[in-house]
């Protein structure tokens, strides 16, 4: 007799692709468009016409080039199929014809999951949760910032190196004719118009957020000079959350685009004020029931909610190697901006790496802030990581205040030399955190969800970008060393 589990997911796939079949007759869908993402996590897609998909697509998939993918197969294996997820449809805003666009997994010619797909290590991060018997659900709600600029120029070359920005509100456009009302350097917290020149912009990524499915619950400048923002959605599921990122991800650039904007996601665009971090709430669920919450403990924390805590902070350093993957991600992550370097937690103390949000906080609403993350991760492959920390810190039962991880309720940038000395903090540079993850990854091999393979593929493509950027001469160089 088949599994009865089994069938349910057949079924429910069944009536998930009648569903997408059916919204494409009725909304005269012109154009389907299957999107994947590679290793490093940009989105990449294919477009089919309408007509040409229907229940076998979402059988036998669109076969595409793996060898063309960063990270993925070499030329002589690069046969690979996408297979969509008929519950991720959404309509494109931004294409003229109608266009229904699908979140697609990646299996091999064979049919098997292929195991450097990120989406792939995500799904398994879930399973995993589940076989644990720890909880069944994980929730993650990432909150990405990015700054909107008007004009962005660089290049490298054998002749010179640069980069040049420009924005209409930045503080050092004061000497140029305009209207006033610049927004200072860390004074763009909450300024209300005209200082604020981006709410129409960011209303409108709402409502497109808001039409593709994902739930916005506000928006805001954030504290940096030049046009930085933030738009918070609804936390989700951990697969989900990752999609809904990308998807954000790609909304706000295009809706920049199109009012003659360009939005980026780096951790430090700007030398001298504030970065964009990506906030990462995270809870674990039995059911319907919270399993972060425990009235009267710290921050109303259950004990396991701190196992897990000291799970992620234990494995920081190898984690950032995932959640902070860039150069430039770690000229963020120094003290002073606002910037969590500190391995600690705290309720609701935004120096620590772990913050405990106490405010107007329900019994589900009960979760742990990871606020080092920012958004150049490849957010399954950062979920999925953070989730299997978590989870050694609840098997191994690493209690965070047994092991030097606080908690500090007070502002850690002003501890005294001596108190700063039992802290440790996340390594300083792309490299070092490469070299922690190489020294602990043990946890992220839990239940086959990440592969050695994967491991030593990421570790090998970043330090490779490492390399480039040292190799690479610095304009600050020139002004150092240049008359010596």
């Amino acid at each position: 007799m088949s599994d009865p589990q089994v069938v349910q997911v057949r079924d429910d796939k069944k009536e998930a692709v009648h569903q997408v079949l059916e919204r494409i007759k009725a909304q005269n869908i012109q154009f389907v468009d299957f999107r994947i993402v590679d290793l490093l996590g940009r989105q990449h897609h294919v477009t089919v016409p309408a007509s040409e998909v229907d229940e076998r697509t979402f059988e036998m998939g669109v076969a595409f080039d793996g060898s063309s993918l960063t990270g993925y197969r070499s030329i002589e294996e690069s046969d690979m199929v996408m297979v969509p997820d008929p519950t991720s449809a959404f309509v494109d805003p931004f294409v003229e014809a109608p266009t229904l666009s699908l979140v697609c997994n990646i299996y091999t010619p064979e049919g098997d999951p292929y195991t450097r797909d990120p989406r792939n290590i995500a799904r398994k991060a879930e399973a995993y949760l589940k076989e644990t018997g720890i909880a069944t659900t994980a929730y993650f709600g990432p909150e990405a910032e990015f700054f909107l600029f008007d004009n962005v120029q660089y290049g490298n070359s054998m002749k010179g190196a640069f980069y040049f920005i420009d924005s209409e509100e930045a503080a050092w456009n004061t000497g140029e004719p305009g209207l006033g009302y610049k927004v200072r350097v860390k004074g763009g917290y909450f300024p209300v118009a005209p200082t604020d020149t981006m709410a129409d912009i960011r209303n409108e990524m709402c409502q497109l957020l808001e039409r593709c499915g994902i739930r916005v619950e506000r928006h805001h400048h954030e504290v940096a000079t030049a046009g930085q923002g933030e738009i918070n959605f609804r936390f989700d599921t951990l697969t989900r959350a990752a999609d809904n990122l990308l998807l954000f991800k790609y909304i706000v650039r295009n809706v920049a685009k199109k009012h003659g904007k360009t939005a980026t996601f780096m951790p430090k665009p700007i030398v001298g004020d504030n970065g964009s971090g990506m906030h990462t709430h995270q809870s674990l669920f039995n059911g319907d029931t919270p399993l972060f919450y425990e009235k009267g403990g710290y921050a109303n924390l259950s004990q396991l909610a701190l196992y897990y805590i000291g799970g992620i902070l234990k494995h920081a350093p190898a984690l950032t190697a995932l959640t902070n993957p860039s150069t430039n991600s770690f000229k963020r992550l120094v003290p002073g901006y606002e910037a969590p370097v500190n391995l600690v937690f705290s309720k609701g103390n935004r120096s620590a790496a772990i913050r405990v949000p106490v405010a107007a906080v329900s019994p589900k609403a009960a979760r742990i802030e990871f606020r080092t993350p920012d958004p150049t991760c490849n957010p399954y492959l950062a979920f999925a990581a953070m989730l299997l920390a978590g989870l050694d810190g609840i098997r191994n039962r690493i209690d965070p205040t047994e092991h030097g991880f606080g908690p500090i309720d007070k502002n850690l940038y002003e501890l005294s030399d001596e108190e700063k000395k039992s802290i440790k903090s996340v390594p300083a540079s792309l490299d070092e955190a490469l070299d922690a993850l190489e020294e602990d990854h043990a946890f992220l091999l839990a239940g086959d969800v990440f592969t050695k393979d994967v491991i030593e593929t990421w570790i090998a493509l970043k330090r490779e970008e490492a390399r480039s950027v040292n190799r690479t001469t610095h304009p600050k160089e020139y002004e150092l060393y240049y008359d010596l």
